[in-house]
């Protein structure tokens, strides 16, 4: 088998995609500019330091002497008529003085001459000046076509040679963009992957299959046409396919879903034809469509029933992997993110055999990953890349491998050799919250938000069982919002409980709550607060089932537009039961508003105190949360981090002091600490 690949391997110019400029066809665009210029300069006459004379000056310089005997070259020239001839040569300079030492004059200059000569004065001229022979009238033809072929040959290989070897010449739309990959450019291995074994699993037996095929067809096995790779954005489907054709010794073509979209009537069904030819061809392979959802959207959906050129496109790739059979040894693997819009029979047995679910990783498959991207990070020793795992659920590997690349950026800001698990911290509350920005903002909004957030830490740190702790309250702006509360899970959230929901609800209220009892009114920053608890309230009594409507599912037929069924339906329940359901909506929500009021009643003092930190130090922790809710005051210090600027004389003492300090409160939360982020109150 393996001696079947080598040339098939040895082709990769012809599928992939070639280089944006040629360096053989540059030195013809060279050579062809040369030439022009050699025409143009060795004409008669061309050049800015020579004399134009005239036949009689001709006549008149030879016999004065100033053209010596082999200084110049007559050719006879038929379109000047009857004893026509054209002169060219050396001749003295009438300027030049030998008693003065002027090197900015030359000694000859360059002469040209034209036009009849004289019977009488032909044998003087011939007697100093070389007679060149006739030209014929073929040498006269070229020479005159010559510069309008350049230039011909210069256009031919500036278009034509390059849209060629493009693929993309004026018939070649149709043509495949798939790109072969060799085990040379590419060497991802399943080793480079991590954070999602099963999928690995299930796709290296697919790379088994082809490098021992009768391993399977011994015992009557039949490897899948088709292999679907299915997940949320970021979770390493594109890099696992990457790492099959670094393992596989195949050939292996990768190309997008939207290549087969052009603006041209056809060409995408005829691109599907022309990879699937390559793959048989190749054969042996292993062909990657990545984001396939672009062209296999179920057919029929949308606005006016659907796209005839995408549902062209999809028809010929249903008939091409229909078309396959079990010798041909070409097997398709796609990538999406979107399985819930693919047609149904794209997913059939026969075309998308198996699909290989590739979810967020969980604790183990986080670490891994961070173990993978940090070979290329200069970590410092008191980085637990546990700690960061476990601080990051719901993280994607391509949010961890961000992660990293942040803290990285911030060590640099920072002036330091090594990242930090500060820094750490800081890049993970950029990426989960936003970057802080330093907006303006008067006494009276500083107050109101400080109180507004206080609310927030307070209530959660009052009705939270363990499972989602304070990690930080700033009313420093990030992203949209004035001031932020983060809360950080310590385990995977897998499940919702009611109760856990309902103190979710709670602390939604909180700073609406803060806001009415401290100010005595209310103002419009709780909105993001009140459409996130009337949202969980609406999936506890339509989804979850969670009050005493029953395990009743309502809203079955809210469609989405995507799939182009947007109201086609109509709502599976009756009026009254939708009044039912905006009571226990609202019944819920004001509940817990309720007593969210209660409790910052309760803990007055500690609001206030909450407060003024907040205005105080802008940012305070987890753990001065529960100080403050436990002993009325902050215990722990407030370490603040400041942008290095760039200063002649750093001060060395300063440095060591925070240094030490940091050293000093590991445990305060976040990243830094023991425990993720700050200790239970349980």
């Amino acid at each position: 088998m393996s001696s079947q690949q080598n040339p098939q391997q040895k082709e990769p110019a012809n599928n992939g995609q070639p280089e944006r400029f040629n360096p053989k066809v540059l030195l013809i665009f060279l050579v062809i500019i040369s030439a022009i210029i050699g025409l143009w300069f060795a004409q008669p006459g061309a050049g800015s330091n020579h004399e134009r004379l005239t036949i009689s000056e001709l006549v008149q310089a030879v016999k004065d002497g100033q053209i010596e005997p082999g200084d110049g070259v007559m050719k006879p020239d038929p379109s000047l008529g009857e004893a026509g001839y054209i002169v060219a040569g050396k001749m003295l300079n009438p300027k030049y003085d030998a008693n003065l030492s002027d090197a900015s004059v030359p000694e000859k200059v360059q002469f040209s001459a034209e036009g009849r000569l004289l019977e009488k004065d032909f044998d003087l001229v011939r007697a100093v000046l070389i007679e060149s022979r006739r030209s014929t009238a073929f040498q006269d033809i070229l020479i005159s076509f010559l510069p309008f072929l350049l230039i011909i040959g210069l256009l031919y290989f500036l278009f034509v040679r390059q849209l060629k070897s493009a693929g993309k010449g004026a018939m070649s739309f149709g043509k495949s963009k798939a790109k072969m990959l060799t085990r040379d450019k590419d060497s991802l291995t399943f080793k480079d992957v991590a954070g999602c074994d099963e999928a690995k699993e299930e796709v290296s037996e697919v790379v088994d299959f082809l490098k021992d095929p009768k391993k399977f067809q011994r015992i009557g096995g039949r490897i899948p046409k088709g292999v679907l790779m299915v997940g949320p954005p970021g979770t390493g489907k594109t890099l696992l396919a990457k790492a099959v054709a670094g393992e596989a010794e195949v050939p292996f073509f990768s190309i997008s879903g939207s290549d087969f979209v052009e603006m041209f009537v056809g060409v995408g069904a005829a691109r599907v034809r022309d990879m699937f030819e390559q793959g048989r061809k190749n054969a042996p392979c292993i062909v990657f469509i990545d984001e396939i959802d672009a062209v296999g959207r179920q057919r029929g959906a949308g606005v006016g029933g659907g796209n005839d050129e995408r549902e062209q496109t999809l028809n010929s790739l249903l008939v091409e992997m229909d078309g396959f059979d079990g010798h041909e040894g070409v097997i398709i693997i796609a990538a999406t993110n979107r399985p819930d819009v693919l047609d149904s029979a794209l997913l059939r047995p026969g075309r998308f055999d198996r699909q290989v679910t590739i979810d967020l990783p969980d604790l183990n498959g986080r670490h891994e990953i961070l173990l993978v991207h940090a070979k290329k990070i200069a970590l410092s020793e008191e980085v637990n890349l546990e700690h960061v795992a476990r601080n990051t659920p719901g993280f994607s590997g391509a949010d961890l491998a961000n992660l990293l690349n942040e803290g990285a950026l911030i060590a640099a800001r920072y002036d330091k050799d090594a990242v930090e698990m500060n820094d750490l911290d800081e890049a993970r509350d950029k990426i989960s919250f936003g970057r802080e920005r330093r907006k303006l903002m008067d006494d009276e909004d500083r107050k109101i938000t400080a109180y507004h957030e206080a609310g927030h830490a307070l209530i959660q740190a009052v009705v939270d069982d363990g499972h989602l702790p304070v990690h930080k309250v700033t009313i420093i702006p990030r992203g949209q919002s004035l001031g932020s509360t983060m809360f950080m899970p310590k385990k995977d959230l897998l499940n919702h409980s009611k109760r856990r929901l309902l103190n979710q609800i709670c602390t939604g209220m909180g700073g609406r709550s803060a806001e009415e009892i401290v100010m005595g009114d209310i103002t419009s920053g709780a909105s993001g607060d009140i459409r996130m608890v009337t949202s969980t309230a609406r999936h506890m009594v339509c989804d979850w089932g969670m009050t005493d409507l029953g395990p009743i599912a309502f809203g079955e037929s809210q469609n989405h537009a995507y799939m182009g069924t947007m109201g086609a339906g109509s709502n599976n329940f009756s009026e009254e039961t939708a009044q039912k359901i905006d009571k226990k909506i609202y019944d819920i929500v004001q509940e817990q508003y309720l007593r969210s009021l209660e409790i910052l009643k309760e803990h007055r003092a500690a609001l206030d105190v909450m407060a003024e930190a907040l205005l105080e130090h802008e940012t305070i922790d987890g753990v001065h949360v529960l100080e403050i809710l436990e002993h009325g005051e902050m215990r722990s210090p407030i370490i603040k981090r400041e942008i290095i600027e760039p200063e002649p004389e750093p001060d060395e003492d300063s440095d060591d002091e925070v240094s030490k300090q940091t050293e000093e409160d590991d445990d305060t939360g976040g990243l830094a600490g023991e425990e993720a982020p700050a200790p239970s109150p349980a």
